[in-house]
């Protein structure tokens, strides 16, 4: 492998106030060349020469300068136009761009400001998605649609009519015959993306780089197929007559007629009433970005009222009432190092680029998924690329594309293995992604450490060491033969003495009494972890439940899709008979506390049970004692709780131990509960104890304390 000694890349400084300006004119009039050659790019759909993050960083230094020196300002610099190229369409009023907050700070700065300029305080904001697609307006007259243009440079755009009818979410005739002119966001979900990439490859062409520049692209391309792509209104004005009075009912009526909008999309469009309440939804929404099926950049917060909007204003390029919270990019350019071959521990075979390290979504990336060698080989990515790195929220990285202008002379396609590189054995190629033939068996000892980790059956003792002489011996070839194990067997192995053998023997034997949580993460199925196997054991309740289980029971668990429901489905069919086998040991197949479970495990009266029966929404920072990191998180759920990442005003309960991070300071804005670390582990104790007077007081000391 390619030594990773490369320093990792921080941040890029994207904010004016801490950014360095140019030392001399000619670097400062050469960085806005650079964003107009990377915005002509950018808006054309053409490919990217240069990131989000380090454009922002760019255009940062470019007004850390204009302050510095107010004298060199250009009047085609980005602070002071629109990026864009401009077309044959005049728009009726500009379509502007938005300024950037990127911290909770620079997002309450602009509200002060925006108070001051109106000289009282807003009443009322919205929260909604920040699109990572291509601004457009569409006119209707007569309540049919005339014309489509691109925002271009916010005074002129192109003419793409023609490619309106490609727009899922844009209807070519409303609900209601009116004029109006209506501006949103034309864009790819995740689900366009894949398909549109499908057909990019099967016409010959290359993917696209991501889904922004795919559909900055296809909305002006005339191609031989059709690429999907989708719509979202963001506004909207009447061409005649009366307008809303607020930009939330505004959206509203633009559903009324039709128009997919950011308030229908999985975001949602928030109303709030204070700024503090913006910045618990802005929090929200970053936690999700990862789950709502098409990308954002960020958040979009606006003034809702349309007289606060008209008295606020604009400049020549942004309006005062409303603002972009850009959240840290989730696609950076980086170098590819190295390609690797990793083989799961149910024999998948799969690509693996080493990258030059990278910060992506605020944590630094040093590899990513290359899918399948099917998919690595028709993307032509190479070692030595420039490629394209995403991650969304908490997705696993992905390699999406190289820039090919960048390809070093030397580059050569990946030849991908010919044998199992564990094993050695054949390949089954048959699927997407290949697979040892010998399957779970090529990993046999690696699904056996992981089996019996901490976080799966934690039995203590059985290390890595004893399986490997285990599995050497052919005492064990999978889990459930070590609930046959006994101490004699044991005391023959090196180094393990009569005593040891006894304690392992009943160190195995208590991990029989295991929850089904903890027994289904151990199985090590493909595309579950802890946290998805707590919910799928707490949604099925029991093993008999997940057995009879079909796709379509799979997708109401939340986290899971079609297509990872059937993937789970047939492996889950592939190791019944382990499942089995684990079953006639004594291995337990229940979760406690599950309400698909009968009404005599008094679910609802669990003690971080809402009044309703539901579960209470947990957050822990910090270190419990006696816990680990997904210890705390499993006794949420034991204790009839549901387990979060993240602080917001929907969270009941915050556990605060050692080590906390931010999101204690959060719990104390939104006025959230909290419990010390010590008070949970008491009342974990009292539970498992059935001490219910114990757990009664723990409860009413926290919540009494709260008010």
């Amino acid at each position: 492998m390619t030594d990773q000694t490369t320093t990792p890349a921080a941040a890029p400084v994207v904010d004016p106030a801490h950014a360095q300006p140019f030392s001399n004119l000619e670097d400062y009039r050469a960085a806005i060349e650079r964003t107009q050659q990377a915005a002509a790019a950018y808006y054309t759909g053409s490919g990217l020469v240069m990131d989000d993050a380090d454009y922002d960083a760019l255009v940062a230094r470019i007004a850390a300068t204009e302050a510095a020196h107010p004298q060199w300002q250009a009047t085609d610099s980005p602070t002071q136009v629109v990026a864009g190229l401009g077309g044959d369409v005049e728009h009726r009023a500009p379509m502007l761009s938005l300024d950037n907050c990127f911290d909770e700070d620079s997002l309450r700065t602009w509200a002060a400001r925006l108070d001051n300029t109106l000289g009282r305080p807003v009443t009322a904001y919205t929260v909604e998605p920040k699109l990572d697609g291509l601004a457009v307006a569409a006119t209707y007259r007569a309540g049919r649609l005339v014309q489509l243009a691109t925002r271009g440079n916010g005074r002129t755009g192109e003419n793409v009519t023609g490619q309106a009818r490609l727009l899922t979410g844009l209807p070519l005739r409303l609900s209601e015959p009116v004029d109006i002119e209506v501006r949103g966001e034309v864009y790819m979900t995740d689900a366009d993306y894949d398909a549109g990439n499908e057909l990019r490859l099967a016409h010959g062409g290359q993917p696209f780089a991501n889904p922004r520049s795919g559909a900055a692209g296809s909305l002006r391309a005339q191609r031989a197929y059709d690429v999907p792509m989708s719509f979202c209104a963001y506004g909207g004005y009447l061409l005649s007559g009366p307008q809303p009075d607020t930009h939330s009912a505004a959206i509203a009526s633009l559903g009324v007629l039709g128009f997919a909008t950011t308030a229908a999309t999985t975001a949602g469009l928030v109303v709030c009433g204070s700024v503090d309440e913006v910045v618990a939804a802005v929090t929200n929404l970053g936690t999700r970005r990862g789950e709502l099926g098409f990308a954002i950049d960020g958040v979009v917060v606006k003034a809702d009222l349309a007289a606060d909007q008209a008295q606020a204003g604009e400049s020549s390029r942004a309006p005062r009432w409303g603002t972009a919270f850009k959240f840290p990019p989730d696609t950076r350019m980086t170098e590819l190092l190295d390609i690797v071959v990793q083989v799961g521990r149910t024999g998948v075979i799969t690509p693996v680029a080493v990258l030059k390290p990278v910060q992506v979504g605020g944590v630094i990336v040093k590899s990513a998924t290359l899918h399948n060698f099917d998919d690595l080989q028709r993307r032509d990515v190479r070692v030595g690329d420039t490629v394209f790195v995403r991650r969304a929220g908490e997705v696993i990285p992905e390699i999406t594309g190289a820039h090919l202008e960048d390809r070093p002379a030397h580059a050569v396609p990946f030849t991908p293995p010919t044998a199992c590189p564990r094993c050695g054995g054949d390949i089954d190629r048959s699927q997407k992604r290949w697979r040892c033939d010998r399957g779970r068996a090529c990993g046999q000892a690696e699904l056996l450490r992981y089996f019996t980790s901490r976080d799966c059956m934690d039995i203590e003792g059985l290390g890595p060491k004893i399986l490997d002489m285990l599995v050497e011996r052919s005492l064990v070839t999978d889990a459930a033969d070590l609930y046959d194990l006994d101490a004699v067997t044991l005391a023959s192995l090196d180094r393990l003495g009569d005593v040891s053998a006894s304690s392992l023997v009943a160190a195995i034997a208590a991990s029989k009494t295991r929850p089904l949580s903890r027994v289904f993460t151990a199985l090590g199925i493909e595309m579950t972890g802890r946290s998805l196997s707590r919910r799928i054991a707490r949604h099925f309740g029991t093993m008999d439940a997940i057995l009879a289980a079909a796709a379509e029971d799979w997708v109401r668990v939340d986290g899971i899709g079609t297509g990872r429901a059937t993937s789970i489905v047939v492996e889950i069919a592939e190791i019944r008979p382990l499942i089995d086998r684990l079953a006639e040991r004594g291995v337990n197949m229940t979760e406690p506390g599950s309400p698909a479970l009968s009404t005599s495990d008094r679910a609802s009266e669990l003690p971080l049970r809402r009044a309703d029966g539901s579960p209470m929404t947990v957050v822990v920072t910090g270190s419990v004692p006696g816990l680990s990191r997904n210890e705390s998180n499993e006794a949420v759920e034991t204790l009839g709780g549901k387990s979060s990442g993240s602080v917001s005003r929907k969270t009941d309960l915050v556990v605060v131990g050692e080590g906390a991070g931010s999101k204690a300071d959060e719990d104390a804005e939104l006025g959230v509960t909290v419990m010390p670390a010590e008070r949970f582990a008491e009342l974990l104790a009292a539970h498992r104890n059935g001490d219910q007077a114990a757990v009664d007081a723990v409860i009413s000391q926290t919540f009494a304390a709260a008010g």
